[in-house]
């Protein structure tokens, strides 16, 4: 079994870990974040971690109302330029490594003007967690396949336990993300489907992945997955702007994902599935949602319902097991991606 597969299928407990062991650090954040009253946040990030930082921006803002910047680091590193941040700034530095040298950058400019400083990683003693005054700690283990599978997940859920010490009017919430685990472990037995789904697409040189609001995150790490295993180009995009100028290029067989969980962007996500039959894509849609599933061609559905503001977390797995398949099916191995080494350092 490859390491990809293998860290992949780990991901419910990383969960479960996660929900059991951060809550006190994830509470002392919370905590500070109010007694500061942060006005707005500022998330450093680069790769998979990149992605989280998306989901992370719709997650603070729609459940908080605190405005989520993300960093460019060449700002700091490159320019040598220093933004004006303060105190009433929450600045997130989110790297699996804790490695990356221009991530830590912003986090220890940050925090020298005053801002509230944390970070996300799954290695507590790095440089990243040296740099901030709070950590949350993924506790995955160690992540052996170059895909960041169950580091991606784990970072999502530590966002996702970060919003709910936010929300202590709310304690159902945790519940939300305890179903998220036995939603990933249910979603795991796609991986015989998908499989087979895919094998149709092994001589594709190209895609489309498409997801809105919380899923935009969604999209941009399947496409991720897919480009780093499979050597092709996947282009990701929200349903919206993709309508803009994007969907032109959308030809008959050409392989366009869909994500459209349940939610306020369900909706829209059917329409947008409905527009591009007309175009006679290979159109893959994932989805719980099964009447929508039954007027799809080629349909993936994922087996609990979860709600909106973290289907990511289960969502993820599906995009996954494709990079995965698909990489396989063209004779590749998913562990040993051309060109990539699993901790990347950039300034």
């Amino acid at each position: 079994m490859n390491h990809m597969l293998n860290e992949i299928r780990q991901q419910p407990d990383v969960v479960r870990n996660i929900l059991e062991n951060e809550i006190h650090n994830v509470e002392a954040l919370a905590a500070e974040i109010k007694r500061r009253n942060i006005a707005y946040a500022y998330v450093a990030a680069r790769g998979t971690s990149a992605n989280a930082a998306t989901y992370c921006k719709y997650l603070l803002e729609i459940q908080h109302g605190i405005p989520v910047a993300i960093a460019a680091p060449s700002v700091f590193t490159v320019y040598e330029a220093l933004p004006h941040l303060g105190d009433n700034a929450l600045v997130i530095g989110i790297s699996q490594s804790g490695e990356a040298p221009d991530v830590t950058a912003v986090v220890k400019h940050a925090r020298s003007t005053g801002a509230l400083t944390a970070c996300i990683t799954n290695t507590p003693g790095s440089q990243l967690a040296q740099a901030s005054e709070h950590t949350l700690n993924i506790g995955a283990g160690e992540e052996v396949g170059i895909a960041a599978t169950k580091t991606y997940t784990g970072t999502l859920a530590c966002l996702a336990l970060l919003s709910t010490a936010l929300d202590p009017e709310h304690p159902e919430r945790i519940e939300h993300l305890r179903r998220c685990a036995k939603a990933i472990e249910a979603s795991l037995g796609l991986d015989e489907a998908i499989h087979m789904l895919v094998e149709r697409y092994k001589d594709m040189q190209g895609c489309i992945v498409i997801g809105r609001g919380y899923n935009q995150c969604t999209a941009m790490d399947t496409a991720h997955k897919i480009t780093e295993t499979s050597n092709i180009a996947a282009q990701a995009y929200g349903a919206a702007g993709f309508q803009h100028g994007a969907i032109a290029q959308v030809q008959k067989g050409f392989p366009v994902i869909l994500y459209a969980p349940e939610g306020r962007t369900f909706r829209a996500m059917a329409d947008l599935a409905d527009k591009l039959r007309g175009q006679h894509p290979a159109l893959i849609c994932i989805s719980h949602d099964a009447l929508f599933l039954a007027g799809s061609e080629t349909a993936i559905r994922v087996p609990m319902a979860v709600q909106e503001w973290v289907s990511p977390i289960v969502y993820a797995v599906a995009g996954q097991l494709i990079a995965y398949w698909v990489s396989l099916s063209k004779g590749l191995d998913p562990d040993t991606p051309r060109g990539i080494e699993k901790v990347t350092k950039t300034v």
